[in-house]
């Protein structure tokens, strides 16, 4: 895929493209709002905070409007390189949209890293979407909406609210993408028509490996996690053949991950394995290596190995 434009032929109706930035706190469901835009994963989900660790971007088209929604990690405060190159993301993405969705917990009140991300959106001029996530378990869903509503007093740019449940109520979803296009500037397409995401196949399989393995781990380690594919190859009869690494910073971690005699190893295999069968319609043989890393957190070099730049 590439990020150059399409101009539209001459004498057809002019088209409508622009980058909107979903933005929030992590664990709002950002991630599960744009699966939901699009109908179809391109980002990966956790009940775990900070799954998102790079803008992912969402491409929907229509014959004539084309939006390209960046994905960005949670804002938070950073405790290691990771995290400082995390919200660094989140900037950048806001310097570079047409349009901002900020996804807040309607089942919770704001917090410390919402009062930061409201601080990051509040002034810029463009279309602010303040969403309201979660509606299905929030018990007092419109009094939380209003203290959010509040970090955002003083605001002089174009502002909307829509409450929801990403994760069940696509009617919801799909209002506020149709909400979302009449915002856009007139644009030549950014993509091509079909486009679901600017991700290479290695990128988007890698992070469907660290979701299994975010959710079938516990306490820190998975925030110690990255992930990579090394080798992905195509047999005549159609066999998928997928080598990844899991990367860990100790071999105490190493232990962990590959559990006793490799169960833990296999269970995250067999559940990446799954997904990626589903979404490609195809038979997999994932392979999966751990490999040690020490502090590749704080490694800036090894951060940008992995595919953090």
């Amino acid at each position: 895929m590439t990020d150059q434009s399409l101009s539209p032929e001459s004498g057809e109706t002019p088209t409508h493209a622009g980058f909107v930035a979903i933005v929030g706190k992590p664990n709002v469901g950002k991630s599960t709002l744009l699966n939901a835009f699009l109908n179809t994963k391109v980002a990966p989900t956790s009940p775990r905070p900070q799954t998102t660790r790079r803008g992912v971007r969402g491409i929907y088209s229509t014959d004539t409007q084309q939006i390209v929604f960046v994905d960005t990690p949670g804002l938070h405060k950073p405790k290691d390189a990771l995290g400082k190159y995390m919200n660094q993301e989140v900037q950048s993405a806001l310097a570079d949209v047409d349009a901002i969705l900020w996804v807040v917990d309607l089942r919770h009140p704001p917090t410390e890293e919402d009062e930061l991300v409201a601080r990051q959106v509040r002034d810029l001029p463009k279309p602010l979407f303040l969403i309201g996530n979660k509606t299905d378990a929030a018990k007092y869903p419109d009094e939380a909406m209003q203290l959010y509503r509040a970090l955002l007093e003083g605001r002089t740019s174009e502002t909307h609210e829509r409450m929801l449940s990403a994760q069940n109520s696509p009617q919801a979803v799909a209002a506020l993408r149709e909400q979302v296009l009449d915002t856009l500037p007139e644009n030549p397409f950014f993509f091509p028509r079909g486009s679901a995401s600017d991700q290479t196949r290695e990128q988007w399989a890698a992070e469907i490996i660290r979701e299994e393995a975010m959710k079938k781990l516990r306490e820190e380690l998975p925030y110690a996690i990255a992930t990579r594919v090394t080798n992905w190859t195509e047999r005549e009869d159609g066999l998928q053949r997928i080598e990844a690494e899991l990367i860990v910073e100790k071999n105490a971690h190493k232990g962990m991950v590959i559990g006793a005699g490799g169960k833990m190893l296999r269970e995250i295999g067999q559940a990446a394995r799954k997904q990626l069968e589903v979404f490609l319609n195809r038979k997999i043989f994932l392979g999966l290596e751990v490999i040690v890393i020490p502090g590749w957190r704080e490694d800036e070099e090894a951060l940008r190995e992995l595919g953090y730049e």
